[in-house]
């Protein structure tokens, strides 16, 4: 009898902190669902996303490709996946499974521009763009905010149910809760929860002679931080850890963060634009310990529907099934003063968590390999036992336990570079009439307060890093 394909369930969280999931160390939730998996898997404390941005490091999870080989590389720039460009959704369908997404996509740059507070515009165009990738069934959910912005299908599932408007009025007043507010409606309307919800229902009515390949992407708790009220009470602040905070870090206006933190206008971190002056500076102690009670409620919302959605897989699939859980990049969370991730090559962005089950495997442990996003399409080529798969910049993330990982790992966007090789980290931003250049020395400095960059022992080291980035980038423009 010939062996059967195993099905791929492929869970992802957006802007997650690593520690903000109890398997990772958190003392004020409990992510029990989260946890049970991690028992169960391959738990990672180094796997790296190639980009602090969405786009980009979704579109590099799905062809297994870095920013700058597959043209996607900007939030905010038209550079949406090209079709041509091979990617999961494809080459699993070529050989036989039923390709899903539940969720938010991100492959095409929103158009933040054209958003209105008075109206939710239409989406069609995008739904559309993604499904030519290869997607045979999507109950789209493109973010908190598009879903606000524009009409996907969350939206006018909203829209019907009446609470569309208070949701928009909400995620708009940034002036009066600065992206802080519980959600304005029953809890199972929640983004989160829809999603949830109907990867679920999916899943369990699923009776294909195809093996399945579910991505189930929920869009929290990127902001707006807004769980439903429920679970606020979930959260004990009191065993949070204190935010990792220097005073005088961004005086120096040469810092990547100078701008976002003392506030002129043009910082770049998200949550410099709904401060009070446009300087996370002015935010109150108050505001920090309800944006990261409100972010953790937020998770242990997730971990619920997750728990729901492996009970189902669990039934439906037995252990013919590879399971994979990451985030598309963190969040700063308060660390530094600042919250979101725009051009940050910090840990606490880059450094995300990653759970990995294979097909038949139960058998957790945990491992300090430095391994990297764009290995996610080369281990599912590899389980579905393509024959032939295509080329990527990762590789099976079993492999790369058996070589003890990369050297180096890279994070990359718009006009943004880092590297590191797990000790040392160089960082370049060179875009919007700005340069800049950091380093940190992880181990000497694990918050990464101290930009050595210009300290004449880190030389010999800057010039290695920086030979790196060269490599990586002489591959494609010289290729």
């Amino acid at each position: 009898m010939k062996e059967e394909r195993p099905n791929i369930v492929f869970i992802t969280m957006d802007e997650l902190r690593k520690d903000a999931l109890s398997c990772y160390g958190n003392k004020a939730i409990d992510t029990p669902n989260l946890d049970r998996l991690a028992e169960q898997s391959i738990r990672f404390s180094r796997a790296y996303t190639v980009s602090p941005w969405c786009l980009p490091s979704r579109c590099a999870m799905l062809t297994g490709q870095f920013p700058h080989n597959s043209g996607a590389y900007s939030n905010f720039r038209k550079c949406e996946l090209d079709t041509g460009i091979p990617n999961l959704f494809q080459e699993l369908r070529k050989v036989g499974y039923k390709t899903s997404l539940f969720g938010k996509c991100h492959f095409s740059p929103v158009p933040y521009g054209e958003t209105r507070p008075d109206v939710t515009l239409p989406y069609d165009e995008f739904r559309e763009c993604y499904v030519n990738l290869g997607i045979d069934h999507l109950d789209l959910q493109d973010d908190k905010q598009v879903s606000v912005w524009f009409y996907d299908d969350y939206a006018k599932e909203l829209d019907e149910v009446g609470y569309l408007q208070a949701y928009r009025d909400a995620t708009w007043n940034v002036q009066g809760n600065r992206k802080v507010f519980t959600f304005p409606g029953p809890e199972e309307w929640h983004p989160d929860s829809w999603v949830g919800r109907k990867a679920q229902q999916f899943i369990q009515k699923y009776s294909g002679d195809q093996p399945l390949f579910s991505w189930i992407s929920f869009s929290g708790p990127h902001y707006p931080f807004d769980p439903p009220e429920k679970y606020i009470d979930r959260v004990d602040m009191s065993k949070d850890t204190p935010m990792s905070f220097l005073e005088g870090e961004f005086d120096d206006d040469s810092r990547i963060h100078h701008r976002s933190y003392h506030g002129d206008g043009r910082g770049i971190i998200d949550g410099a634009g709904v401060a009070p002056g446009k300087a996370c500076k002015n935010y109150s102690n108050q505001y920090w310990y309800t944006l990261r009670k409100y972010y953790y409620a937020n998770v242990v919302q997730i971990d619920d529907y997750i728990g729901r959605i492996l009970e189902v897989v669990e039934r439906k699939f037995g252990d013919n099934v590879l399971i994979i859980f990451t985030a598309d990049h963190g969040e700063m969370l308060g660390a530094h003063g600042i919250w979101g991730k725009g051009d940050c090559g910090y840990e606490d962005v880059t450094n995300v968590p990653l759970l990995v089950k294979y097909p038949g495997s139960s058998q957790g442990y945990t491992t300090d390999v430095k391994v990297m996003l764009t290995d996610i399409m080369a281990t599912c080529m590899k389980v579905a036992s393509i024959s032939d798969p295509v080329p990527t910049d990762g590789r099976d993330f079993n492999e790369s336990i058996e070589v003890g990982g990369y050297p180096y790992v890279f994070s990359e966007g718009e006009g943004f570079i880092c590297v590191s090789d797990g000790q040392y980290k160089y960082i370049h931003i060179n875009k919007n009439n700005r340069e800049h250049d950091e380093m940190f020395d992880l181990e000497k400095d694990p918050n990464e307060f101290e930009n050595v960059i210009n300290q004449t022992e880190y030389a010999e080291k800057l010039a290695e890093l920086r030979g790196e980035v060269a490599k990586l980038f002489m591959k494609k423009l010289l290729a």
